[in-house]
């Protein structure tokens, strides 16, 4: 039997629920919502508005110069054989620290993470600097290298040089994560199965980490091939694609400049598709 109307509990509109937003919150929440829209579209805009500028003003351009500017081909040539020489030596170099920083602790290990990092925040003019000091004919090594027949400042060698300076860092860092991912379990389970430690890491570890590695060596690539600071110092000559840029910016102005950088541009969405389609999992055909 239902009770008297008297002795019903008065039923709560939407306003006066007690879980109801008030009305000056929901404002506050549509206002504080529409505001960091409006920052996030200001900033997409100021990430891509140049670069979108800068292919729709040199795209074409870029990419007809490419059958008649021999310059532009031997550099882009010349940019992707040393990216991916020096792309292969931090791999070959760099796995075996990125394992030894992720499965071991030992004294220093902080310190030596610190130092791998440091090219990556120096000023690149300055890495070019160091390297040449380093590197260059007029240092011990230099002049034992150029005795040897090997000239590194003002070579091919000297770009790959300074390409992986800066690039390897990178590829060091994103491979620790992608070895710190596996579990160490799995490299016991078959250490107990009697695989030795070489046998259980590349029976085991490489193939769980192989898709995580092969991002870090397509970062790294991608990194090398848009050097430039290190370059310019070490080795003006041979042209790499973002010196002969700066080349034509400086000696022609920016009309000659655009196609080069354009192509740069378009150069650069190989590695980023790459990176896509690991990452995703996904085809290249679908990106």
């Amino acid at each position: 039997m239902a009770p008297p109307p008297s002795l019903r509990e008065p039923e709560l509109t939407n306003a006066q629920h007690p879980f109801a937003p008030r009305p000056s919150r929901a404002v506050s929440r549509a206002i504080l919502g529409v505001a960091v829209a409006l920052c996030a579209s200001v900033f997409l805009l100021f990430i891509l508005g140049p670069v979108a500028g800068l292919v729709a003003a040199g795209g074409a351009r870029g990419l007809a110069a490419l059958g008649s500017d021999h310059e532009l081909r031997a550099s882009l040539g010349l940019t992707a054989i040393a990216a991916t020489a020096a792309t292969f030596l931090g791999v070959v170099g760099g796995t075996p620290l990125a394992y030894l920083l992720a499965r071991k602790r030992f004294r220093g290990r902080a310190i030596v993470a610190a130092l791998l990092d440091l090219p990556i925040i120096i000023p690149h003019p300055v890495a070019g600097i160091a390297l040449l000091l380093v590197l260059g004919r007029a240092s011990p090594l230099g002049s034992v290298l150029y005795d040897a027949g090997l000239r590194v400042a003002g070579s091919t060698t000297g770009i790959v040089c300074a390409m992986l300076f800066v690039s390897a860092p990178l590829y060091v860092s994103a491979a620790r994560e992608a070895f710190a991912r596996v579990d160490a379990r799995y490299e016991s389970v078959a250490r107990t199965l009697g695989d030795d430690a070489w046998r259980a890491f590349r029976r085991v570890t490489l193939p769980l980490s192989a898709r995580g590695l092969t991002a870090a060596a397509v970062v790294m690539w991608a990194r090398a091939v848009s050097e430039f600071g290190a370059i310019v110092i070490l080795t003006y000559n041979p042209k790499v694609a973002s010196v002969l840029s700066y080349d034509r910016f400086t000696g022609f102005g920016l009309s000659e400049a655009l196609p080069v950088a354009a192509v740069l541009v378009l150069f650069a969405l190989i590695p980023l598709a790459l990176l896509r389609a690991l990452r995703g999992g996904e085809p290249l055909s679908r990106l």
